[in-house]
């Protein structure tokens, strides 16, 4: 059985694992609503997809932010309960804004539960690379908001020196686009009092992302829809 675009179900202790979570706290967010119910397969057997996952990350994302249960559960009440892993995985990104920037450290069985997956020496090495996690004698320095991005990346199907090359492009054009937005904004609260202007970045923070995001999302679909476009040509002539 398969859900989510043909990806392969998981069982709920798979979905705990994967998570970094417990079994128990799973079936605690079911009955919550949290999370959709399970496609019952063979045996009564319930089977987990990436949408799960997503959910999962998500909460535990709002829970870093110190929501209550109660406020969270408003948070995900609000969201489509057909909502993708993809659209879940923005608004983990909008929700990870909201935080300060700032590293934990962690030892090894942290860090991997906190991954959801056991790493090896090979991983770990990647993720350096990345500048998500940095090795400090028996500890580990981890980027946290970067983790769950960084361990998705070790299964992308392309080489490291491509991912790296795709980071440096992203840090570039953000940066770019981060100084010439708080020129505009700069522009307009020059007047203003300093905690006026901390109170506007705030709650224009996680706003910007959100439309950046958004924006990006759209212009790299058209992209690939140009570059399969022409490439379907090319193959035909």
């Amino acid at each position: 059985m398969t859900t989510d675009a043909g990806e392969p179900t998981l069982t709920i202790d798979e979905l705990a694992a994967r998570a970094g979570t417990t079994v128990r706290t799973v079936r605690f967010y079911g009955t919550k609503g949290l999370l959709p119910p399970p496609v019952i397969g063979a045996r009564r057997v319930g089977h987990y997809g990436q949408q799960h996952l997503a959910r999962l990350a998500l909460i535990e994302e709002l829970q870093h932010q110190g929501m209550t249960l109660a406020a969270i559960e408003r948070y995900v009440g609000q969201l489509p309960p057909d909502l993708g892993a993809h659209d879940l995985a923005i608004h983990r990104a909008v929700v990870a804004s909201w935080a300060p920037d700032g590293t934990e450290t962690l030892d090894r069985r942290e860090l991997e539960r906190r991954a959801g997956r056991t790493l090896t020496e090979e991983d770990v090495e990647r993720l350096g690379a990345m500048d998500v996690v940095r090795v400090d004698g028996a500890a580990y320095r981890v980027d946290s908001g970067l983790l769950r991005l960084g361990v998705r990346l070790l299964d992308v199907p392309l080489p490291q020196a491509a991912i790296l090359a795709a980071r440096t492009v992203l840090i570039e054009h953000s940066r770019a686009a981060a100084h010439e937005l708080s020129q505009v904004f700069r522009e307009e609260v020059s007047q203003r009092a300093a905690q006026d202007v901390k109170s506007l970045s705030a709650h224009m923070q996680p706003l910007v992302l959100q439309a950046l995001l958004t924006v990006f999302q759209r212009s790299l679909r058209e992209e690939l829809q140009q570059w399969l476009g022409a490439s379907q040509v090319g193959g035909s002539s």
